[in-house]
């Protein structure tokens, strides 16, 4: 005895093709126009957000914040990136620092390695080649020994470990600690460390003439 098994093919009408297809890539067309939109916010969101940090930082390390104002990041160098390599640290970006709409000096940010990683900062450095402030704007320092350094805590001279790098500049020679820097007890690699970035600075300020 045998049996037949009769396959039915189900015929799809090819307007209801046409239109599942169009349908579809419509969909397709709004959700990818949505997340386009969404990143673009969360893109532009993040921008501000690095920029007002990157501004506070600067602000930070200029004689009078409120009267400055700073431009966009500069095109580095070949000369200028040198300069900060030949010192130990990586330059990460200069902005011009602008006062009454006129050059005063440059808000230089490099990387310096630090005791447990990199160390993060602004430097600012006059018109006539002078540190005008140290800030730091990140960093992996251990608690309690290098973040007195990132904290700019006092030396036993009674000055801030950040603060006693104003007013330095080339003409005072290769800063280093033990010479005309003063480390935290404890926490001589985080100032040498900082000491390394303000020297690449003072370098990048002097290659931009």
């Amino acid at each position: 005895m045998s049996s037949e098994v009769k396959k039915e093919r189900v015929q799809m009408d090819p307007k209801y093709i046409i239109t599942l297809t169009v349908t579809l890539l419509i969909t397709c067309v709004v959700v990818a126009g949505l997340l386009g939109g969404v990143n673009a916010i969360t893109e532009e969101k993040i921008a501000a957000i690095n920029w007002e940090n990157t501004v506070a930082a600067m602000k930070a390390v200029v004689a009078d914040p409120e009267g400055t104002e700073f431009s966009d990041a500069l095109e580095l160098t070949g000369d200028m990136t040198a300069a900060a390599e030949g010192a130990g640290a990586t330059l990460d970006s200069v902005y011009e620092v602008l006062v009454g709409g006129e050059n005063a000096g440059y808000a230089i940010k490099v990387v310096a390695s630090g005791s447990q990683g990199s160390i993060e900062m602004m430097v600012g450095v006059d018109g006539e080649g002078a540190v005008t402030g140290v800030s730091i704007v990140s960093h992996s320092e251990t608690s309690g020994i290098g973040t007195k350094v990132m904290g700019n805590e006092a030396t036993a001279s009674g000055v801030g470990v950040l603060d006693q790098f104003q007013g330095k500049s080339a003409a005072d020679g290769t800063l280093a600690v033990g010479s005309n820097v003063d480390a935290i007890t404890g926490a001589t690699v985080s100032t040498r460390g900082v000491t390394t970035g303000v020297n690449a600075a003072l370098a990048v300020a002097g290659a931009m003439g």
